[in-house]
């Protein structure tokens, strides 16, 4: 593609929404019937259980798409939130009131079984609340769209006749990936039985075109024609997925690494019904910390709301926005780097605005590379960021055995006087956030350890310039520096063991800070106390 074609920009911008953008540029180039059309874009959402870090990720990475590609062609572009509420209920949730009442409806709709909460009209209305609720909470733009509405409303009628049309082929695309057992039974078309209501995998023993019904077979033998219009049917997913695709034009979709096979089938099955399947994105998949594969059942990853106990949500963000074509690890130990990460590039975007009628339009257009750009939706907010990192306050709070916001505040407004909640709001979230890290990750697990004979003289003589000083007003870099001359003079090889000797013998943990910014932060008289008192432990 051409640079040209992005008036608005000198060049393509290198972030992984922007090259995902000019995919879908090139596309909507292509297609003639979608000249004066805006681009389509979809997630899809299965309504048997609530939405889960896993729907943040793949919508949040999703509206970074479609942010990049409203900046390279200045048009509009939707978001459609696919829930597939007449899927069968294969199991009773193990996180949901009313168990034994469930049970009683296994192979139903989802939208046609009781709310077990008691709060919707069925099941399916009520996690699709809790759907639209979670991504209002986190601001996305979207327009929620209901499988149950759409196939009773007839959005589909067409894209149907069209399935029965070349039912045949589409039957046998998938046998190929199918074990002998179910080819047998095996039809895109998923009757629901009208006097169970169960959703039936059957074999079609007739389909008659003119008048849009099937005609199958129940496990007892009685014969059904049931019409595909009105909600009667429903597609197996694979095919379902594939005639949304071709029913509503869909130009952009991401999906998991465990799909790639399903994206594969669903893009033939598309091509048979004689649309154009989207571009995907596949994602990789997250681990736990032992490097196992996350999974819901196995309870073995970290939830939305755990993270954001321990971390705002844009950090959050920042994690799923970075490389998501890269298996990473989702576990606590995750948090702290990516607040951190997110931290620094808020104040780089910061800074570019702050200069930006200074600035070359090459530099200008970093903000375009910035994950927060992104995060932010393109507008900085006010009030944005901290002057502390993430990684300090949890060094604060482990030497200060800090239970209480107000001791690490005493802390913060001694180094910065004109710091406070409501100056600096993201830092008074992030006071909060490390007092319950730590309490959590950080307390149960100090180990210190006692200095060598080297380590306890290197150590001595930082005591003594920290009390040669200790009345004047050293910036954390001069502290800094006169750290690492004691590191010098006492010869460590490498350097990074005189500061590990730090972090093990002082904070009781095998990495750490700054030591010159925790010194500022911390007190010089403070530190002092800290360093004798390891002197002199047990």
């Amino acid at each position: 593609m051409s640079k040209n074609d992005f008036s608005s920009l000198s060049s393509l911008p290198k972030s992984w929404p922007f090259e995902e953008a000019a995919k879908l540029v090139d596309r909507m180039k292509g297609k003639k019937d979608k000249l004066n059309k805006p681009a389509l874009m979809e997630t899809g959402y299965g309504p048997s259980g609530l939405p889960h870090i896993g729907t943040f990720g793949e919508v949040a990475r999703t509206s970074w798409v479609r942010q990049a590609y409203q900046v390279l062609t200045g048009q509009s572009i939707k978001i459609l939130a696919f829930s597939d509420d007449m899927d069968g209920l294969r199991k009773v949730p193990d996180n949901v009131p009313n168990k034994d009442m469930l049970a009683q409806h296994l192979g139903k709709p989802l939208s046609r079984i009781p709310d077990p909460f008691g709060t919707h009209d069925s099941f399916g209305a009520h996690n699709n609340a809790q759907l639209c609720s979670f991504l209002d909470r986190f601001g996305f733009e979207y327009e929620f769209a209901s499988a149950t509405d759409y196939y009773t409303s007839g959005r589909f009628d067409a894209a149907l006749r069209r399935v029965l049309e070349v039912h045949d082929q589409i039957a046998a695309e998938v046998k190929k990936t199918l074990r002998e057992e179910r080819k047998a039974t095996y039809s895109p078309i998923l009757p629901i039985h009208p006097e169970t209501g169960i959703v039936m995998q059957v074999p079609m023993e007739k389909i008659d075109l003119d008048a849009g019904t099937v005609v199958w077979r129940d496990e007892n033998g009685k014969a059904f024609e049931t019409l595909v219009r009105g909600g009667h049917v429903k597609l197996q997913w694979k095919a379902d997925w594939a005639m949304r695709w071709y029913a509503l034009g869909v130009d952009y979709e991401m999906s998991g690494k465990d799909l790639i096979d399903s994206v594969k089938l669903s893009s033939k099955i598309c091509k048979i019904l004689g649309g154009e399947p989207p571009i995907n994105l596949t994602y990789e998949l997250f681990l736990d910390d032992q490097g196992q594969k996350i999974s819901k059942s196995k309870g073995n990853g970290l939830s939305i709301e755990e993270w954001l106990q321990y971390a705002p949500e844009e950090s959050l963000a920042l994690y799923m926005y970075n490389a998501p074509k890269r298996a990473k690890k989702l576990f606590f130990d995750v948090i702290p780097k990516a607040t951190d990460e997110y931290l620094k590039h808020v104040a780089d975007w910061a800074t570019l605005e702050k200069n930006k009628d200074s600035l070359e339009v090459a530099e200008q257009e970093k903000r375009y590379n910035n994950p927060a750009w992104f995060i932010h939706q393109g507008k900085l907010p006010e009030k944005v960021g901290s002057p502390i990192s993430f990684a300090m306050l949890l060094n604060l709070a482990s030497v200060a055995n800090a239970e209480r916001s107000e001791i690490l505040w005493g802390f913060l407004k001694r180094y910065d006087e004109n710091v406070s909640p409501e100056t600096h709001p993201m830092l008074s979230q992030l006071v909060e956030c490390a007092l319950a890290y730590y309490a959590d990750f950080i307390k149960p697990h100090k180990e210190y350890r006692k200095p060598d004979d080297k380590e306890k003289q290197a150590l001595t003589a930082l005591v003594n310039q920290l009390r040669a000083v200790q009345e004047q007003p050293l910036t954390a870099d001069e502290l800094q520096n006169m750290v690492f001359a004691v590191g010098k003079e006492f010869e460590f090889e490498p350097l990074r063991a005189w500061f590990g000797c730090l972090y093990e013998v002082l904070l009781g943990q095998k990495e750490g800070p700054r030591f010159g910014m925790f010194i500022a932060l911390y007190g010089i008289s403070e530190t002092i106390a800290l360093i004798e008192a390891a002197l002199t432990r047990e």
